[in-house]
C-alpha cells in the first residue's frame, strides 16, 4: 500500500506519500481500508520529533479514519467485512490501509458521509473522556473551552450545549466566535483582544484547556468554586505557577490527560461512551462534524501547513 511517512523530524516537506508493507490485522484486530483520515496537532508534533507513537503502534501518523473493513482477525465480536466504521487510532490513518484493535472500532453516525466520519473519532473521544468521564459536566453548569473553533472545540461546544450546558469560549477571531455562537456557545472572547479570566471570572464549572501553562493562572481565576480544569495540550508551555491558596479556597482540581498512550481496553470504554452517548445526537442533527476542508491524502503536507497557519475552523481531512 501507499502511505505519508515521516522522513526525518522537520516541517511539513518531510511528509513523504511512499509504497510501504501492508499491515496486517492479527488477533483481536480488523483492517480497514481508508476512505480518510483528519490532522491533528498531535501529528504535527509527531513530525517535529517531539510525540513519538506508543510502543507497537505505527510510525505512520493519524490518529483518526474512516473506511470500510477488509479483513476481520481471530476473536473479533460484531465486525465483519463490508462494515463501514471510523476508527480511533494511535498512529497509522494517514495510509490506504490500517489496522486496528476492534475495540477502537466505531459504526458511522447515521446521516453521516464516510469521509466527514474520519473527523469524528479523536474529537469526539477526546470531549467525552474529559469533558463528560472525567470532570463528569452536568445539565445546568457552564464549560468553558479554549481554542473554541478548533477541531476538539467545535464539538465541545455542541455536545455540551446538547447536554443542557452554559457554554464559553475563547478564540483567535470575529469570523471563529460567530462560527462558536452558530454551534451553540452562549458567549466569546476574542484572546487577543480581552482577558477571558477577567470576563468569565469565577463562571466556569469546567474547562477545557489546549493550552496549559501560560493559561494556568487564569484558568483558576475562571474557574467557579468546586470547578474542575481539564489539560489536554501544552500549546502555551508545559511548565507553570499553581497557586494552590486559590485552588483550596474555590475547593477545585486541576488534571491532565492524554488519550493516544492509554491501554486500548480504556480506549474502547470512551468508544463505547461515546457510541452510546454521542451518536445519538449525531443522527439527530444536534452533532455534527465541522469539516474545513477536503485535502487528498497524498497533500499532507499542505494540511499540516494549513493546521499550523491556524485559519481552520473545525476539522481538515484527508481523502483518497
Amino acid at each position: 500500500m501507499r502511505a505519508i511517512v515521516i522522513s526525518e523530524p522537520g516541517g511539513p516537506e518531510v511528509l513523504a506519500w511512499k509504497e510501504v508493507p501492508d499491515p496486517r490485522p492479527g488477533a483481536g484486530g480488523v483492517l480497514i481500508d481508508v476512505a480518510a483520515s483528519a490532522v491533528n496537532r498531535a501529528d504535527l508534533l509527531q513530525r517535529r520529533g517531539f510525540y513519538p507513537p506508543p510502543p507497537g503502534a505505527s510510525e505512520i501518523p493519524g490518529l483518526e479514519c474512516s473506511g470500510t473493513i477488509v479483513e476481520v482477525g481471530e476473536n473479533v465480536p460484531h465486525l465483519a467485512p463490508g462494515d463501514r466504521v471510523c476508527a480511533l487510532l494511535a498512529g497509522g490513518g494517514y495510509a490506504e490501509r490500517v489496522a486496528v484493535p476492534w475495540q477502537q472500532v466505531m459504526p458511522v453516525p447515521e446521516g453521516v458521509a464516510l469521509d466527514e466520519a474520519a473527523g469524528l473519532p479523536e474529537v469526539a473521544c477526546t470531549v467525552w473522556s474529559n469533558v463528560f468521564m472525567t470532570a463528569r459536566l452536568r445539565k445546568g453548569e457552564t464549560l468553558l473551552v479554549h481554542g473554541g473553533a478548533s477541531g476538539i472545540g467545535t464539538m465541545a461546544v455542541q455536545i455540551a450545549k446538547a447536554y443542557g450546558s452554559r457554554v464559553l469560549v475563547t478564540a483567535g477571531s470575529a469570523d471563529k466566535l460567530a462560527r462558536c455562537r452558530e454551534l451553540g456557545a452562549d458567549e466569546g472572547v476574542n484572546y487577543r483582544d480581552e482577558d477571558f479570566a477577567e470576563r468569565f471570572e469565577g463562571q466556569a464549572d469546567v474547562i477545557l484547556d489546549i493550552i496549559g501553562a501560560k493559561y494556568l493562572p487564569g484558568n483558576l481565576r475562571a474557574l467557579a468554586t468546586g470547578g474542575r480544569l481539564v489539560v489536554i495540550g501544552m500549546q502555551g508551555g508545559a511548565k507553570g505557577e499553581l497557586d494552590l491558596g486559590t485552588l483550596l479556597a474555590k475547593r477545585a482540581s486541576v488534571q491532565a490527560t492524554a488519550l493516544r498512550n492509554r491501554p486500548v481496553d480504556d480506549k474502547g470504554v470512551i468508544c463505547r461512551g461515546v457510541v452510546d452517548n454521542v451518536w445519538p445526537l449525531v443522527a439527530a442533527g444536534a452533532v455534527r462534524p465541522v469539516v474545513h476542508e477536503r485535502i487528498p491524502l497524498d497533500q499532507a503536507a499542505l494540511a499540516h501547513q494549513m493546521l499550523e497557519e491556524g485559519e481552520h475552523i473545525g476539522k481538515l481531512l484527508l481523502v483518497r
